[in-house]
């Protein structure tokens, strides 16, 4: 779509450029007058020029090229029609876009094909990446009947050199008398859209965003163009505005963000060197120093990227009324409106919300929040239209001090988070339409900010508004089967309203510097106070806020079967209201992290917890349970699943005297029965025995378990998470204990590479047999995975940090390691155990994007916390090294 750009970059000479370049024949001038032509304006690109000034030059360069090779091989005038089409056709050409050429024939001719050959190979010679096709009018016409983009293709063609006579006959046959009446262009370039935006993820708000094809970027104006030429006839921002389908402050943003998303993709494709519209992680921190951004509170990258998502989001705004606007004047043209009246100030016309007259915002502010109410509880209503959003964004600005201490304002607004329908949907358009921004300031601020990890697959405000969708999924019983536990918690809770509150507020702090739960705790009660809600109330959103990680963490960060760890979080949550608001809280908040991060192991890890808290609150916290009832109960209870199988007394004294308190203190009851009695069956002690079972049978549900039963050896635990990890599959928690015997019992937690436990028979015993010939002491071989980092890993770098303190309760030393996440990461820490003499006890492995934040409990030879700090020290400096080296490799 043109802008209307005034182009103040000289056209290039090209005859004078040939005259200065060399003599040494055709191809090699042009080739050079194209490389220093292209260095020029990649000069002017860094230099601020604008970037429609750079396409339309490099456009208006190949014309002449493409004249000059056409005079030069001497093709006809006649019969033949050169014809620029698609982005080349508009006359905007990025650096290293496809040249897309229609070449229009009356008839025929051999030498014309000879010579029309020539011409292309000269092309291709020159490294112009031509993109083309050679057809007759009938074919020209016959394919765009059947194919809408041809058509579209066709609808910015432009006359290069030849007959024009052949591309009228082109135009006069595509017309929309003829072929493609307006109602089917639209709903046709409207399937599309949807089409791309679903392959897109349907969000502006892409981990690496594709310039041109995601909403927001440049293919949604190109729609814009597209429809408004088709069918109106204009070809100019200055029309739509003319014709009142923009208005003056949405043409700004045509023309501003188009050359915004412009610059991104001639950037994109300078620094790759090829044509390249992916914003990847790599290309986002290139182009934020070239956007001259530094890092403070956020990083460079962050601030970038949140420039980007705010163009694209205002786009795809913009996209948003223009084809309801399209909608009305095409697909509902001549139809009589269907008018239901609603209050005072909106009626549903056709449909969609309409404000009554143009004033209406004006006269009632609160009817910036009213509208949504409507909007959500009238079911009828399919939307809000057009005009009536033109008039939100206009008036947004009266959102202010004096509209957010309005009483009616504020209960408006509590009405919108307690309403029982379409609630996340309203909460998303005040989102884009900027009104949940201008009234809670703080929200403002995060909109469109990033975090650059793989961790967080969306921006802050995205996921704060996909946390209050999975609260409200908890509601819905089709998805009790996904969340069984979540979906009876939720559903009783007294004040479900209380949940969206903390949703809201919950991330509301990040970027500010500083700790964003304190921050989101503050905003939180201040709002609460401010909005009129109890003492009580106001307490329990603000502690949610504030401890809105710590479920998480304990979860997937300690060891849950200790009874002390659960103790210890009861204790910090007090009652049991506030666990069950906690639960459904984080279960809400893993899964609108990432869709990838929820998985059946973090989702067993929560409700194992949340049951031990809840009967340790109904047991009462003033009564802890006794760690040795604990392990006489759980001893009883293996007995009795082994009497049962012929076990005796005496035969399970003789089994289990060589295993420590700590066994029976964090395994259960079947686990111990499944260990034992493999164990009696397993007669060569000089082999290992492993046994796996699958998600089905294993205690701990939907994860498959891996038993190795085996003489001690420090490097077992490197060689076992290098096997594993061969298999492709990944530890998500280890369990190992050593018996006075000289036997150790080592339990593996894994998940494969799709996050679930394995379930195929056949690959059950794939396992079983590979360890067993690999863990085998015939095998020494560590054989450290060497597979490539993926991709995306490898942009981002990290420093690993480690930590290490003594746990004087369990008798070990606590190391944690927040590193790259890479191929081998366990086995190579396992070496620097073996280096050292440390025996690793237990791990705790959780994987977040890009980085592990890993957890072992280990000791000296001696089975002794490593109380040396000097010693510490050097263990972690070697993890440290290792894993580092391994990185910068």
């Amino acid at each position: 779509m043109d802008t209307a750009v005034a182009e103040t970059i000289a056209p290039f000479d090209l005859h004078a450029i040939l005259k200065e370049g060399s003599q040494s024949g055709l191809i090699p001038e042009l080739r050079e007058a194209l490389q220093r032509v292209s260095e020029q304006l990649d000069n002017d690109f860094r230099d601020g020029r604008s970037a429609g000034e750079l396409l339309r030059a490099r456009a208006a360069l190949i014309d002449d090229v493409l004249r000059h090779a056409w005079e030069t091989l001497e093709l006809p005038e006649k019969r033949i029609a050169l014809v620029a089409v698609g982005g080349y056709g508009r006359g905007e050409l990025h650096p290293h876009s496809d040249i897309d050429l229609l070449v229009l024939r009356d008839g025929e001719n051999e030498e014309d094909s000879r010579s029309l050959e020539s011409f292309l190979t000269l092309l291709w010679d020159l490294g112009l990446q031509i993109g083309h096709s050679v057809r007759s009018v009938e074919e020209c016409i016959s394919q765009a009947l059947n194919d809408v983009t041809v058509l579209t293709n066709l609808i910015e063609a432009r006359l290069l050199l030849g007959e024009q006579g052949l591309l009228d006959a082109v135009a006069e046959g595509t017309q929309d008398t003829e072929m493609w009446a307006p109602d089917a262009f639209f709903k046709a370039k409207l399937t599309e859209q949807e089409a791309r935006h679903a392959k897109f993820g349907d969000t502006e708000y892409s981990l690496e965003p594709n310039v041109k094809g995601s909403p927001g970027g440049l293919r949604d104006l190109q729609l814009i163009g597209w429809l408004a030429q088709r069918h109106f006839g204009w070809s100019s921002v200055a029309e739509l505005t003319a014709n009142d389908f923009l208005t003056d402050a949405e043409a700004t943003t045509v023309i501003h963000g188009q050359e915004f998303m412009w610059r991104v993709r001639y950037a994109l494709h300078m620094i790759t060197g090829r044509e390249e519209d992916r914003l990847l992680f790599d290309h986002q921190r290139e182009l934020a120093r070239l956007w001259g951004f530094v890092d403070g509170d956020k990083l460079a990258v962050e601030q970038f990227m949140q420039l980007y998502y705010r163009w694209a989001l205002a786009l795809s705004q913009l996209n948003e009324v223009l084809m309801l606007s399209f909608d009305q004047a095409v697909l509902q043209a001549g139809t009589a409106d269907i008018v239901l009246d609603i209050n005072e100030w909106f009626e549903l016309r056709n449909g969609y919300i309409c404000a009554k007259r143009d004033s209406v915002f004006e006269e009632y502010p609160g009817a910036l929040l009213e509208v949504f109410l409507h909007a959500g509880n009238n079911p009828q209503a399919s939307g809000i239209a057009a005009e009536t959003i033109r008039l939100i964004r206009e008036n947004r600005h009266l959102i202010d001090d004096d509209f957010r201490r309005n009483d009616q304002n504020k209960q408006l607004f509590l009405e919108v988070l307690r309403s029982n329908n379409r609630l996340t949907r309203q909460l998303r358009r005040m989102s884009r339409y900027g009104i949940l921004g201008r009234y809670l300031p703080a929200y403002g601020q995060i909109v469109g900010q990033m975090q650059h990890d793989l961790f967080h697959s969306y921006t802050v405000d995205a996921h704060t508004l996909q946390v209050i969708e999975n609260i409200r999924r908890f509601l819905k019983p089709e998805n009790d089967e996904r969340f069984p536990v979540t979906s009876r918690v939720a559903r009783r809770l007294p004040k479900i309203e209380l949940l969206y509150i903390t949703g809201l507020f919950h991330d509301i702090g990040k970027g500010r510097g500083g700790d964003h739960s304190e921050l989101g705790a503050v905003d939180a009660r201040t709002f609460c106070e401010d909005h009129g809600l109890s003492r009580r109330d106001t307490n329990l959103v603000e502690w949610l806020v504030r401890n809105h990680l710590f479920m998480s963490a304990v979860s997937q960060r300690k060891d849950i079967s200790d009874p002390d760890v659960v103790q210890e979080f009861a204790e910090h949550v007090g009652d049991q209201n506030r666990l069950d608001y906690l639960f459904a809280l984080t279960v809400a908040d893993i899964n609108g992290t990432n869709p990838k991060l929820w998985n059946a192991w973090r989702g067993s890890l929560l409700r194992q917890l949340y049951t031990e808290s809840k009967r340790a609150l109904r047991r009462g916290l003033e009564n802890p349970v006794d760690k040795q009832d604990w392990i006489a109960e759980t001893r009883e209870a293996a007995a009795k699943i082994l009497e049962y199988r012929g076990f005796t007394e005496s035969e399970l004294a003789s089994l289990w005297q060589e295993r420590g308190e700590d066994y029976f203190l964090r395994e259960k009851a079947e686990d111990i029965a499944w260990h034992t009695e493999a164990i009696a069956d397993h007669q060569d002690q000089s082999q290992p025995l492993i046994l796996v079972r699958n998600g089905v049978e294993s205690s701990v549900a939907n994860t498959t378990q891996i038993f190795i039963y085996a003489r001690f050896d420090i490097g077992t635990f490197s060689r076992t998470c290098s096997r594993i990890e061969q298999l492709d599959l990944s530890v998500h928690d280890a369990r190992i204990y050593h018996g006075r015997d000289g036997m150790s019992l080592d339990t593996y937690f894994v998940l494969d590479s799709s996050g679930k436990a394995v379930e195929d028979a056949d690959r059950l015993r794939h396992i079983t047999t590979y360890l067993n010939d690999k863990l085998s002491p015939e095998t020494d071989s560590n054989a450290i995975p060497t597979r490539l980092t993926p991709r995306r890993v490898r942009s981002f770098r990290l420093d690993t940090e480690t930590s290490m303190r003594v746990d004087p309760v369990r008798e070990v030393s606590v190391l944690e390691v927040i590193s790259l996440d890479r191929p081998g990461l366990l086995a190579r820490i396992g070496e620097v155990f073996v280096e050292f003499g440390v025996i690793c006890e237990a791990a705790k492995i959780q994987t977040l994007g890009e980085r592990v934040e890993d957890v072992f409990c280990v000791t000296d030879t001696e089975r002794q916390p490593i109380a040396d700090e000097q010693l510490a020290e050097q263990i972690q400096s070697a993890i440290r090294d290792t894993l580092d080296s391994q990185e910068s490799q």
